[in-house]
């Protein structure tokens, strides 16, 4: 099994084998881990066969940091089962909340970045890493309005959970651009902004006008394309902070397997470049070669 990643794709049902058969150097998949919390069955077993031949990563995206209520044990040690079976590089979660005193919603929704939001997330992702013993990589939201009562801003709010739990960043650069296009600001300044040395992971994905605003408003579609905006955004990131796992995110308007590699294989030789102009050099540092597993 190729155990160093580089740029990688979310597993789709209908990619299995193509995924299983490819020999690229350094791919590597993504999953939904809510899909596979079972005992046994063939979902599992087909994941089993993918993990024999590539590193897995676990994108969680029912956990629910934000609620106002900690995280469903049942539901962490499930994962941290599924976890300790198929043993991912990395596992991630979203800056979100989906349930809210005991109603489950569709959705992963903002909050406003608060004293007291920033100490019950803190107390959250630190329950999640201490129940599956390992560091989790948190994913900066998309932004469509902006909110009101805010005591913190976004990246300075991140960097603090990071230095109180000890968590990582996913930094997705789609989120970044269609964040900073909805609210006005700079998505270059943005991502400079971003601490370097908490980045775990990076994902790149495509967006869509709104149906009704137009291109007033982006939404973080994953039906699409990675844009030219979001390849200049992320060449600049990697040039900053050295070569980093890249996921190529597309859940709509899935194309063919082939299609998708050839996304994923832009991705994988910024990175290899990356990767040799920080290689050796003065502060490198193992997270700046090419890849290592969380």
């Amino acid at each position: 099994m190729n155990t160093l990643p580089t740029a990688g794709l979310g597993l789709k049902p209908q990619h299995y084998d193509a995924a299983r058969a490819c020999p690229a150097r350094g791919l590597w998949f993504e999953v939904h881990p809510e899909n596979y919390l079972v005992a046994g069955g063939p979902r599992l077993g087909w994941l089993h066969a993918i993990r024999a031949a590539h590193p897995l990563s676990l994108h969680g995206v029912s956990a629910s940091l934000a609620a106002d209520t900690p995280p469903d044990r049942a539901h962490l040690q499930r994962l941290r089962t599924l976890c300790d079976r198929i043993e991912p590089v990395l596992v991630s979660e979203h800056l979100a909340w989906s349930t809210w005193r005991g109603i489950h919603l569709p959705d992963l929704l903002p909050f406003p970045r608060t004293n007291e939001a920033l100490a019950r997330i803190g107390a959250n992702i630190s329950l999640m890493q201490d129940i599956l013993r390992r560091r989790v990589a948190i994913e900066n939201p998309s932004h469509y309005l902006r909110l009101d009562g805010h005591d913190w801003d976004e990246i300075t709010f991140l960097t603090q959970l990071c230095r109180q739990t000890g968590c990582g960043l996913l930094l997705d650069v789609n989120n970044v651009f269609v964040s900073a296009h909805n609210l006005g600001r700079s998505a270059a300044d943005d991502l400079d902004a971003f601490p370097a040395d908490a980045v775990m992971e990076i994902h790149l994905a495509g967006h869509s006008k709104d149906p009704t605003l137009g291109a007033s408003l982006l939404v973080d579609s994953h039906d699409a394309p990675v844009a030219d905006g979001v390849w200049a955004l992320y060449r600049r990131l990697i040039d900053r902070i050295g070569a980093r796992p890249t996921l190529i995110e597309r859940d709509g308007n899935l194309p063919g397997f082939e299609d998708l590699m050839a996304e994923r294989d832009v991705a994988h030789h910024l990175l290899a470049a990356a990767g040799a102009r920080t290689a050796g050099g003065p502060g490198d540092r193992p997270h700046d070669r090419v890849m290592q597993p969380a």
